[in-house]
């Protein structure tokens, strides 16, 4: 229900015309269709704030050739060495020590079990207009690559920064 209201009031927000700093993807999980009709009615602009989405839309700016592919970065986790049939002896306690990221519970659980990763591909599918077959997912480790976009010349563009949100808010 929460989502929804906010889903709710970020369309409100887009029809006037105004500029979206959008930091959750799960307005755009339930409500991106709308959402992203009413910005593109109303000129709106929706700027992306989570690392990986903020790193592609950085990539975009300015581009001729047109973007064939997204490509979005996890970083496994700290499940990432656990053989798969160790997987059901997990703690939470376990899952909320991400070894690169400091987030909050929620997030950090979803980032372990990958869900977060399943939720940005549908994110990034309603920011950038890419079908969902055309965005893909690679696991790196470090966290310091956020996105990569393949443009149809077959050339690529990564953003890289240190895991730390700062500089997608900045």
């Amino acid at each position: 229900a929460l989502s929804s209201a906010a889903s709710d009031v970020y369309k409100r927000q887009v029809e006037t015309g105004k500029k979206l700093a959008l930091a959750n993807k799960e307005s755009l999980v339930i409500a991106g269709k709308q959402i992203i009709e009413a910005a593109d009615r109303n000129g709106a602009a929706i700027l992306p704030v989570d690392s990986e989405h903020s790193a592609i839309f950085q990539s975009l700016v300015g581009e001729v050739s047109p973007a064939r592919r997204l490509i979005l970065t996890a970083s496994g986790g700290p499940f990432l060495h656990t053989p798969k049939e160790r997987l059901c002896e997990v703690t939470v306690e376990q899952a909320l020590r991400h070894p690169n990221w400091s987030m909050g519970s929620k997030i950090t659980v979803d980032s372990a079990t990958m869900m977060n990763k399943g939720l940005e591909i549908i994110e990034a599918h309603w920011l950038f207009d890419m079908p969902l077959e055309q965005i893909d997912v690679v696991v790196h480790p470090q966290s310091i690559v956020h996105s990569l976009v393949e443009y149809a010349d077959g050339t690529m563009l990564a953003q890289m920064a240190l895991p730390d949100m700062k500089y997608a808010i900045g």
